[in-house]
């Protein structure tokens, strides 16, 4: 089971990476943003996958945390980006 946990934390990480591509040259801010989400929500299974397979507890403290901040960040972004839509218009 540790081997298989590593195994697919390899495989998120390779994918976190080709996210990190997305960050860097979306066409727009939203699609920055939600590449940004996707990137969130890869670290938090391979922290998860981590901490199962290394059996440190303090990992899933970490997912929560990454967790949080993800939501608190996106609850800015949308705030920010409907009061620029309504300023456009």
């Amino acid at each position: 089971m540790t081997d298989l946990s590593l195994g697919l934390a390899a495989l998120l990480m390779t994918s976190l990476l080709l996210g990190g591509v997305r960050v860097a040259c979306g066409p727009t801010r939203a699609d920055r943003m939600l590449a940004a989400q996707f990137l969130t929500t890869s670290s938090v299974a391979i922290l998860l996958l981590l901490a199962e397979a290394l059996d440190r507890p303090a990992l899933r403290n970490l997912s929560l945390a990454f967790v949080a901040l993800a939501t608190l960040t996106t609850i800015a972004f949308t705030q920010a980006y409907s009061e620029g839509k309504r300023a456009d218009e």
